[in-house]
Formats: C-alpha cells, structure tokens, sequence
C-alpha cells in the first residue's frame, strides 16, 4: 500500500499548490514537464516489457484483449461518462467548482491503465515503480486542476486511496493463486507495453486508446497456461 499512500500525498501535496497559484502555471513549462515525464514513463514501460520470456504469449493476450477492448469500446465508454459527468456538473451553478473538481479528478487520476498496472504491481509483487511515475504524473495534474477547479480536486484523493487501495488489496489476495512467477513476469510484461503506449501519448507523439488493452490483463492468464500445454 506504500505506493498508494505517496500517490494520495501527491494529489494532496499537488492540489494545495494549485490552490496557492490562482493564476495558473505557464503553458510552455507544463508542456515541457510532461513531455519529459512522458519520455521517462516510456523507460519504465520497456524495462518492464524485458521482463517478459514468451513473445507468444504476449502477442496473443494484447491482440484479443484488444479486440474485446474495442468491440466493448472502453474507452469510448469511459469518454463519454466523464462527458455526461461534466455536463451535469457545469448545470449546477453553486457548487460546479466542489463537485466538477472532485469528480474531474477522480477520473483522471483512477481512470487508465496506470492506475491498474501500478496497483496490480504493487500487490502482486511490490514493485511501486509505476505507481511512483504516476504519482508524479498526478502531482503536476492536480496541481494544474486544482488551480482552475478548486479545492474538489482535492478530495479526489480519497477516491485515489479507495480505488488504488482496493486493487492493490486485491492483487494481493490474488497473490496467493499467482503464485507462478512467470506467470507475474509475462503479466507486467503485457502491462509495461501499456505503459509504454500512454507514455507516447503523454509526450504527444500517439493517441493510442489504452484504455482498449486493458482486457489483455485477463487474458495473460489463458494465454500463459495454453501455451504450456502446448510443445513449443
């Protein structure tokens, strides 16, 4: 839960800075930090993809996960709620900048495949890595936001610590059942290609929709085991 507990401080610690700074932060600064954490995030995503030892098994769990992905259309789903949502909360005129505060940065900070991947290698095998890189990422977000939306961004880090604290509780308990450690390393492997893809998008370079290769983390399982059986 470690990595869970420093990515709430860095909404907490971000949201209070944004506060501090009413008029906002430059446009050219904020860009240029992105782009290098974006590059950074990049780093992280291959080293982690090094760990994988099946090719086959990783291109089988990212082609069909991505292909329930799109049929699904995650992301489409998941674009469309924060729109409904801002929606409703751009009609409530009072209390707009609590609530549309709260609820835009629950989204961004919970909603991708970071959040899982980190959370998902924190449990399984206590490696915070990711979710320390997302923490930054979240610093300079909430800080951004919290100085156009308000103190609601802040409290998203409540939300931060029920959603990442409860799939790292889970990934814990599902620890027990993985206890393969090829298996693990075949599933950071297929999340670090993840990671990989949001880094460019991060940086700007994509718009790859990795919210669509999420389902992927479930099918590392079946693939891993097939392949097993199989003579290859």
């Amino acid at each position: 839960m470690l990595g869970v507990f420093v990515n709430v401080a860095t909404v907490i610690l971000g949201s209070s800075i944004g506060l501090l700074l009413k008029k906002g932060i430059p446009e050219r600064i904020s860009k240029a930090v992105m782009t290098a954490i974006g590059l950074c995030t990049v780093y992280i995503g291959i080293d982690g993809a090094l760990e994988g030892n099946n090719t086959i098994v990783l291109i089988i769990s990212m082609v069909l996960g991505t292909i329930i992905g799109t049929a699904i259309d995650i992301d489409g789903k998941l674009n469309k709620l924060a729109s409904f949502v801002e929606r409703k909360m751009k009609k409530d005129n009072d209390k707009s900048t609590v609530a549309q505060g709260f609820i835009t940065g629950s989204l961004l900070f919970c909603v991708g495949a970071m959040s899982i991947v980190g959370s998902l290698n924190s449990g399984l095998s206590g490696d915070h890595t990711v979710t320390y890189t997302k923490s930054i990422l979240d610093l300079i977000s909430s800080c951004m936001l919290a100085s156009t939306l308000g103190i609601g961004v802040m409290f998203a880090a409540a939300f931060v610590l029920v959603y990442q604290g409860g799939l790292v509780l889970l990934a814990e308990l599902l620890q027990g059942v993985l206890t393969d450690t090829a298996l693990t390393s075949e599933l950071t492997c297929a999340g670090s290609v993840m990671i990989i893809a949001l880094g460019l998008n991060i940086t700007g370079i994509s718009k790859f929709k990795v919210a669509n290769f999420l389902p992927a983390l479930l099918v590392v399982p079946l693939a891993y085991y097939l392949i097993s059986f199989l003579p290859i």
